[in-house]
């Protein structure tokens, strides 16, 4: 994965995820996390899926595995994932929805593509995201939470599109229930507009879906991840348009151990989540009976199977 400085004040790092194909056809960026900058507030991974168009008959299948000490937030841009989980959890992701999966103490899910856009040939375009638990909060119970396209809020800030996925930001309140304060925006410039990133958190990053932007002269591009100075007043400018997302928060004062799916604030309790898996002891998904394996040590980069 490679990094980069930026001459801009204001920007403390630009990382550059490689585009990595995992078989079928089916690509992933990974921007965090990446040994130069591993968080943005709570925000410990953050995956680009696709775009990508698969053969028909294939599909995303990523089988059980397990989590703890973390929520995941599945944000579709283009196709439609299939979410099962261990706490009975049965819930079909479209563009513009929220799954947000708090493991908690130990959660396992699935996600695939329903059977009717296997038939097609599956489109697949979104967002996945981690975000670590508050030490107080790492053994809270699993939960899964939908919110569909309608809930989630929109505005218009000087022409530019909001959609305010997470948090509060722009006079936009996401319904999200978190457990820490953060923000997960996406915005839409046209050709021609202008966005001031909000100043509220502390660590700050934007993601370029699409176009380019500029801040202070020097140009952004698609799939770089954008990681902010605390505190600086950032306006990013498009010529000819862009599509992004802005994710920040409060950063914590532990640091967070990461081993596969598996994200703790103490290295034991990740130890411990290891034998839990390979003894079988983290509850099952209904109706699944496929499950991942617990990778060796060291473990390799997390991925999509």
């Amino acid at each position: 994965m490679a990094v980069r400085n930026s001459r801009v004040d204001g920007v403390d790092l630009v990382v550059l995820p490689p585009s990595r194909d995992l078989g079928d056809g089916f690509t992933v960026r990974r921007a965090l996390p990446q040994p130069q900058r591993r968080m943005v507030g709570p925000f410990i991974f953050f995956d680009q899926i696709g775009p990508v168009e698969l053969r028909p008959g294939t599909g995303l299948d990523v089988r059980p595995h397990p989590h703890i000490g973390l929520a995941t937030i599945t944000y579709l841009f283009d196709g439609e994932i299939l979410h099962r989980d261990s706490v009975g959890s049965v819930q079909p992701i479209r563009p513009g929805e929220v799954n947000w999966m708090t493991a908690g103490r130990g959660i396992v899910h699935s996600e695939r593509s329903p059977d009717a856009a296997r038939a097609i040939g599956p489109n697949m375009s979104g967002l996945q995201l981690w975000v670590a638990l508050p030490a107080a909060h790492e053994e809270t119970a699993p939960t899964f939470v939908h919110h569909g396209a309608s809930e989630i809020p929109e505005g218009r800030m000087d022409g530019v599109a909001v959609r305010q996925i997470v948090g509060a930001a722009d006079g936009l309140v996401s319904p999200v229930k978190t457990l820490s304060d953060m923000i997960y925006l996406e915005a839409t410039l046209p050709p021609g507009g202008r966005y001031r990133v909000p100043e509220d958190q502390v660590e700050r990053a934007f993601y370029l879906l699409s176009g380019e932007v500029t801040v202070d002269g020097q140009p952004f591009g698609p799939s770089e991840l954008v990681v902010l100075k605390p505190g600086a007043e950032i306006v990013l400018e498009s010529a000819r348009g862009a599509r992004l997302v802005v994710v920040g928060g409060e950063p914590f004062p532990e640091p967070r151990h990461i081993y596969w799916n598996f994200v703790s604030s103490r290295a034991d309790r990740i130890e411990q989540a290891k034998q839990d898996w390979r003894a079988g002891l983290f509850p099952a998904v209904p109706e699944e009976r496929e499950f991942i394996p617990l990778p060796p040590d060291p473990a390799p980069p997390v991925r999509y199977p």
